[in-house]
């Protein structure tokens, strides 16, 4: 995340707040984003959020509590500037069947039936662990409109049953999702050094909240999984819940399952993830917003592996979310 040291950075000594102690965030944007969401889906339909941009273009710089505004853009930066804008341009996942992909409902309902157990089925512990990677939340737009960065945040969270526990999250290196943005920032981040590369982990402690885990009841868990609206806010949610909690293996099967109900999934096949895991996977292309979600998942486990938004105009990566490791583990990290 773009958190008040970055900004600050950013700012300088015009920076209006530059005094002003900032606490850490308890829990990543996504996370609240998804919280909520979920309160907003008990009054009625919840519109589906995207990833948020922050706009680079002319003006005055005004940072103010919870709010980034705009940044005077880059005259005359000199290009190729060493050790300027690391990291790497992302690549679709490339799909086993990329045109005329089949409905996925029956490959899912297959997959259901089939399902192995888990490392961490057999195991216990007092907290749910998650390893995960996330980028493109933000992303830092250009003036135009037409170069993209954003930074991928690893993160590692401890939570019990209560919502307590520990979050402990490493900014590493910015990543671009087509070349042309690698050359715009290329240029004009070498400017600012100090944004680029990786930060120290920060850790802070959660606050308690209330957490219930996902029922194996499909009726229950098409209401978990905001059924009812569409294959696009299902994606999300699937991706919330095993970005939260442990799943069990009938949950999971029963996930499945609801998935399969769905229209609009298409079966991908085969394919391998950004942590080159082998998986396979299901897309919904939401046209009148040109963006595709893609789900995949372990194809013995049937968990989840990865959950990506891509648009399709051009075909270009606008975020992604690997799950690296989930766990129970009595060790608060």
């Amino acid at each position: 995340m773009f958190g008040a040291e970055r900004s600050r950075t950013l700012l300088g000594p015009v920076d209006p707040a530059r005094n002003t102690v900032v606490a850490p965030p308890l829990v990543s944007a996504r996370d609240l984003i998804d919280r909520a969401g979920a309160s907003e889906s008990a009054v009625g339909h919840r519109r589906v959020r995207p990833a948020r941009r922050l706009v680079l273009a002319a003006g005055t710089l005004a940072v103010a509590a919870g709010a980034v505004a705009v940044l005077q853009p880059f005259e005359g930066a000199t290009p190729d500037v060493p050790g300027a804008a690391p990291g790497s341009v992302l690549v679709p996942v490339a799909y086993q069947f990329d045109s005329d992909a089949p409905a996925a409902g029956p490959q899912l309902r297959a997959l259901a039936g089939m399902l192995v157990d888990a490392e961490y089925d057999n195991r216990s512990g007092r907290y749910m662990y998650h390893h995960t990677k996330l980028w493109g939340d933000p992303v830092m737009t250009s003036a135009d409109g037409r170069h993209h960065v954003a930074f991928a945040d690893e993160t590692k969270v401890w939570q019990a049953a209560d919502g307590t526990g520990n979050q402990v999250t490493t900014q590493l290196e910015p990543q671009y999702p087509d070349q042309e943005s690698q050359d715009y920032w290329k240029r004009n981040l070498g400017k600012l050094p100090a944004i680029a590369g990786t930060s120290a982990p920060a850790t802070v402690p959660l606050p308690p909240m209330a957490l219930t885990p996902p029922s194996a009841d499909r009726s229950r868990l098409r209401e978990v999984l905001k059924a009812a609206f569409g294959a696009g806010a299902v994606s999300k949610e699937v991706s919330t819940v095993y970005g939260r909690y442990v799943v069990p293996r009938q949950t999971r099967a029963e996930i499945l399952r609801v998935l399969a109900d769905v229209p609009g999934f298409r079966w991908r096949g085969q394919v391998t993830d950004r942590a080159g895991r082998k998986g396979v996977a299901v897309t919904f292309d939401d046209r009148p917003h040109d963006a595709q979600s893609l789900l995949i998942f372990d194809p013995k486990t049937g968990g989840l592996l990865a959950h990506e938004r891509l648009t399709l105009a051009p075909v270009r990566i606008s975020s992604y979310k690997m799950i690296l490791t989930t766990a129970w583990t009595d060790r608060l990290g």
